[in-house]
């Protein structure tokens, strides 16, 4: 009895420990009332791995002001570290579908949709902002959405094309998508801005090893060609010689020469994340 009801105790123990800690996680952020000052909290804390406390930081930000589009990014990036880290440790499986309600989404998921959602809306009122463009495309990229991605890197290339980190994110999403010869040009132009970009160096040798491949046409097996027309060419010699039983004279022997065959920066509410 004094063991079950030692149990007892400390499972109270330990949740009641679990809900102290978010109240007191809630509550220190819970005094913020500036946006920014939220987000600036919660990048450092994501950036001191303290992943959690980052997150209630960035939901304040949001919260605060939901027409923050960083505050929506920065938000997904720390939900996606937290649900990598639990995936990793067996505490997490992905969502189930539901046939009712289709596939369901994760936390971070949600909050990439947002930002995109916050992130269009600022540049329908600015649509000069090509840090905002930017990080547009960098959110897409993290919903797998290529072809939206590739739309505003490029859109963001043509603001600032000497940015050399636009330019790299371009290279980097059409390698994606298989489009090699269109990603050479950019990451080209990202080295030449930054000659110490290793990214953009590695990217550069993938495409350049991808176009090759698109443009590799493999050599005709010339000896299996020769072969069939040689045995053919004897053959239809053979058929034409009109051999005499009375005769010495040797059938032809098909000398008939086989032919051989013939042998490509930023407004307020758009900083570009971390």
């Amino acid at each position: 009895m004094m063991s079950g009801c030692s149990s007892c105790n400390r499972n109270a123990t330990n949740s009641n420990s679990e809900v102290n800690a978010n109240v007191a996680a809630e509550s220190s952020f819970a005094n913020i009332t500036d946006a920014n000052v939220a987000l600036a909290e919660g990048t450092r804390l994501l950036d001191e791995n303290q992943t959690e406390l980052a997150i209630e930081a960035f939901r304040q930000a949001v919260k605060i002001n939901p027409e923050l589009a960083e505050g929506w990014f920065q938000l997904g990036i720390a939900y996606a570290l937290l649900e990598m880290q639990l995936e990793r440790s067996g505490e997490y499986s992905a969502p189930a579908s539901n046939s009712k309600e289709g596939v369901k989404k994760t936390n971070s998921e949600k909050a990439f949709e947002k930002a995109v959602e916050t992130y269009k809306k600022w540049l329908k009122a600015n649509p000069n902002d090509d840090a905002a463009q930017f990080n547009l495309g960098r959110t897409y990229a993290k919903l797998n959405k290529d072809e939206e991605a590739e739309e505003a890197f490029r859109e963001a290339v043509e603001l600032k094309p000497e940015d050399t980190e636009y330019q790299t994110e371009l290279g980097a999403v059409l390698i994606k998508l298989a489009k090699y010869r269109e990603a050479i040009d950019p990451l080209k132009k990202a080295v030449a801005l930054d000659e110490s970009n290793s990214r953009a160096i590695d990217l550069l040798e993938d495409a350049e090893a991808g176009r090759q491949r698109l443009d590799y046409v493999p050599p005709k097996n010339t000896n299996s060609s020769s072969a069939n027309t040689s045995a053919n060419t004897t053959a239809n010699a053979n058929a034409n010689s009109k051999p005499n039983s009375n005769s010495n004279q040797k059938p032809s022997d098909g000398n008939t020469k086989p032919q051989k065959d013939e042998v490509k920066k930023p407004a307020q509410s758009s900083n570009r994340p971390r």
